[in-house]
């Protein structure tokens, strides 16, 4: 629950849940709520957290995201050895 005074303590939760709603259960009929947990959980797992284009993340998957920061790791790390390699040979 929100702290008195501030209005956009639940900002992060209210728009993930106000997403969730609009792609996935108002597009379906669910007889329960039971029916209607391993479809919104399958959405959260198998398609939100890796696969769902992000804003903050330059319109980038996480997956897509992670393996570019694995890419721009990898480069940094071969950049430093050939630095460290031309100072060791002179």
């Amino acid at each position: 629950m929100s702290r008195r005074g501030n209005c956009s303590d639940d900002a992060v939760a209210d728009s993930f849940f106000e997403l969730v709603k609009r792609e996935r259960i108002k597009r379906r009929t669910y007889p329960t709520r039971d029916d209607a947990r391993p479809d919104v959980f399958e959405y959260v797992e198998m398609f939100y957290n890796p696969k769902r284009e992000h804003t903050k993340n330059g319109m980038l998957s996480p997956i897509d995201l992670e393996i570019r920061q694995q890419k721009l790791k990898q480069a940094s790390v071969r950049e430093t050895r050939r630095t460290s390699i031309r100072f060791e040979s002179r």
